[in-house]
């Protein structure tokens, strides 16, 4: 008996005239939807008169519905997974199922539709031949600061997605990393009726947004770093670092200023600048 095919179908961020003809066919030919909120996928299929049945998936039950859906597709029947806009598996729920049945010899096949980050970036006017998907930041604080660490480093564009409830935090959190004037463009809304784009710096994303209040679902291109940003050594850390505090500058401060240009984490920066007091004191 022959495998069935798992799609990954892309269907509209915002505008419903972005769903395209295939994703429309394919839905309507597949024996199951895999959806990631099937109350939100129900919406569009009945805007399309789609009645093909659907199955919640998400990460949180992969393992209860993977071996369902698994066993579909090797019983020769077709599944169709989406996500509640966009393509799945870009910051949505799909990668480990896509895993599954690549090693279970499924044909994986993806049916293209619209991708918030790619609309974002070629409509930002920042350089879009060299550039790297982030998605949303990590909220863990040691983990989050690494990455906002290794970013500021980075020479391509930057995407990354961000809630409104914490756009104002990421702002901050990129400034402590990334210097003030680094190009910075926030597409919010996007084929909605409300898009909307904002271009100019990081310093002035801040101030914007310090008296305007977010709405809408981000996509925040950031310019690339104009030159490759030397990692210093450990010691010439400790003397640049004891430099600025002998000027009378906090280590909070310090700390801030340097990881701008030394290639490591405020976090790092500030626990060099503890042993150095403590030596100090000692």
């Amino acid at each position: 008996m022959a495998l069935g095919t798992l799609y990954l179908v892309g269907t509209p961020i915002g505008n419903l005239e972005d769903m395209t003809f295939r994703a429309i066919a394919v839905l309507q030919r597949v024996a199951l939807i895999a959806a990631e909120d099937t109350r939100h996928t129900g919406k569009l299929l009945q805007h399309f008169q789609i009645d093909t049945p659907q199955i919640s998936y998400r990460d949180e039950n992969h393992r209860v519905c993977a071996p369902l859906l698994l066993s579909r597709l090797q019983a020769g029947q077709d599944v169709a997974l989406v996500s509640d806009a966009g393509m799945p598996l870009l910051s949505d729920p799909g990668e480990p199922l896509v895993a599954e049945c690549i090693a279970a010899g499924i044909a994986v096949v993806p049916v293209p539709g619209p991708t918030a980050a790619i609309a974002a970036l070629v409509a930002s006017g920042l350089a879009g031949d060299r550039f790297v998907f982030e998605g949303f930041l990590p909220l863990k604080a040691k983990v989050r600061e690494a990455r906002l660490t290794a970013l500021a480093r980075e020479e391509r564009t930057v995407i990354l997605y961000e809630a409104p409830h914490r756009l104002r935090q990421t702002l901050q959190d990129l400034q402590t990393v990334v210097a003030g004037d680094r190009p910075l463009v926030l597409a919010r809304e996007l084929t909605k009726r409300y898009e909307e784009f904002w271009r100019g710096t990081l310093a002035g994303a801040i101030a914007h947004y310090a008296h305007q209040e977010p709405k809408g679902e981000f996509v925040l291109i950031l310019g690339g770093h104009p030159h490759p940003q030397e990692v210093w050594e450990e010691e010439a850390v400790r003397l640049a670092l004891a430099r600025l505090l002998q000027e009378g500058q906090s280590l909070a401060i310090a700390s801030r200023e340097l990881a701008l240009t030394v290639g490591r984490s405020r976090r790092e920066i500030y626990q060099l600048g503890l042993q150095l007091q403590t030596d100090g004191d000692g």
